[in-house]
């Protein structure tokens, strides 16, 4: 019970948070779903922090998520190619769906000290802690060689992230929300979700697989949290 006892809490405030939106009288969509993506992460959070993780297991991922904002920040002046989503993907595959969350949640908020924090970055949050996530549920089934990892990269980045950062603008610059004025803001959206899911590819292809072998290695000699990982 104690373990589900967040995600029933969290079910609660977003059905809570819907309803309310429902019946009141002025209708602010960027509102509620600012609300729903806020609310989505704390299972995440308290699952973590009531697995009580211990320093070293603390310390990589506090380390990934470094590596993942300053993999954000070094491709500053490039719009879109920044290996930032590569690292999340690998953290999910070495330390599991619900650590790959965090490490994509937590290195989209610190990294935008650097870019800029704005409406968007609940809904970066979300898109990459997702990436994180799904890759680690995808990786527990299938080997994470090159190519598999590539693969998974590019579809997540693409289209998961692209899909749910993009929300951010169709609530910022669609005041009627009609489908047209949607389908607008997404069409722009594409060749930048495009880029970013190549470059994460790219990274994977050339570096992905050497990275898992180092943070199991790593995992291995300090007796750190492991998943299972094929390789």
């Amino acid at each position: 019970m104690k373990k589900i006892f967040p995600f029933i809490c969290a079910m609660l405030c977003l059905i809570a948070t819907v309803l309310w939106q429902i019946f009141s009288p002025s209708k602010n969509y960027y509102l509620i779903c600012v609300a729903v993506l806020l609310i989505s992460m704390l299972p995440f959070f308290f699952s973590f922090e009531n697995s009580r993780p211990n320093a070293r297991e603390i310390a990589l991922i506090a380390s990934l998520i470094g590596i993942a904002v300053v993999s954000r920040a070094v491709f500053y002046l490039i719009p879109q190619v920044k290996p930032i989503g590569a690292v999340v993907v690998v953290s999910g595959v070495c330390l599991g769906a619900k650590r790959g969350y965090l490490v994509g949640a937590f290195s989209a908020f610190i990294s935008n000290f650097i870019f800029g924090q704005g409406i968007w970055t609940p809904f970066q949050m979300v898109a990459l802690g997702l990436v994180g996530f799904i890759s680690g549920m995808v990786f527990e089934r299938i080997k994470a060689n090159k190519v598999g990892l590539a693969f998974v990269g590019f579809l997540l980045t693409f289209a998961l992230y692209g899909f749910i950062v993009d929300m951010s603008s169709v609530l910022m610059l669609s005041a009627d929300l009609s489908l047209p004025s949607v389908l607008a803001v997404y069409g722009a959206g594409v060749p930048f979700s495009l880029v970013f899911g190549i470059t994460t590819a790219v990274f994977l292809f050339l570096f992905g697989e050497a990275f898992v072998k180092k943070i199991n290695r790593l995992q291995t000699k300090y007796g750190i949290y492991s998943n299972e990982v094929k390789l």
